[in-house]
């Protein structure tokens, strides 16, 4: 269990127990007076969720919601959904990304899958719609699934980047910038984060912050 250091900055749980998925969003909210706390830090295990929403925000207010009531601090949850431009409706994953068939794929089980996708239809244009869901207090909810939260088209190939991978992110490695053919793991934090749209998600936080007092 890591210790949490006292700080000055507004403490916030981020419902997630993905290391690299916390990391991320520290980094994207790092101009907010901020102290970003994520389900590993917290000493009472949490509570199980189901997630069988069918649109991102669906499953990030579950989340948050959820988190809320237990925990009784502020609480943001998100959640995401990859969509590719020509699949049939049967094979788009929405928010279904790591399970097929109602299997929970591992990292590497999920290169296989979505490479094998791409190997079979061609490189595919795809994109991520984000969900998130900020609950304050009881009764105090804000959230969006707006444009401003989607990423960048980007290209879903079936050659992995042969390098070592970031665990937790595992299709990085099969996304390609459509502007400049670059792997994503080729690219620097900072166009990285950019195309995680930090923008979006900085800009929604400031203003719920903002219409809360916090």
């Amino acid at each position: 269990m890591m210790e949490v250091q006292n700080t000055d900055r507004k403490r916030i749980l981020y419902g997630t127990g993905n290391a690299a998925k916390l990391q991320a969003m520290r980094r994207r909210l790092s101009q907010l007076e901020l102290e970003i706390l994520g389900l590993n830090d917290m000493k009472e295990k949490p509570p199980a969720v189901p997630e069988d929403g069918s649109t991102p925000l669906e499953n990030a207010r579950q989340k948050a919601l959820a988190y809320y009531d237990f925990y009784k601090m502020p609480v943001f949850s998100c959640d995401s959904g990859l969509y590719f431009e020509g699949l049939p409706e049967e094979l788009q994953p929405g928010v279904h990304v790591r399970t097929v068939g109602g299997k929970y794929l591992t990292d590497e089980e999920m290169l296989a899958y979505y490479s094998g996708l791409a190997k079979k239809y061609g490189d595919l244009r795809a994109r991520y719609r984000n969900g998130v869901c900020l609950v304050m207090g009881d009764g105090q909810i804000y959230e969006s699934m707006g444009d401003e939260l989607a990423s960048e088209m980007f290209l879903l190939t079936s050659v992995p980047w042969a390098k070592v991978r970031q665990k937790g992110f595992p299709l990085d490695s099969l996304s390609v910038n459509m502007q400049t053919g670059k792997y994503f793991y080729e690219m620097d934090q900072g166009q990285t984060d950019q195309l995680a749209v930090q923008d979006g998600f900085l800009n929604f936080f400031r203003q719920a912050f903002g219409g809360y007092g916090f």
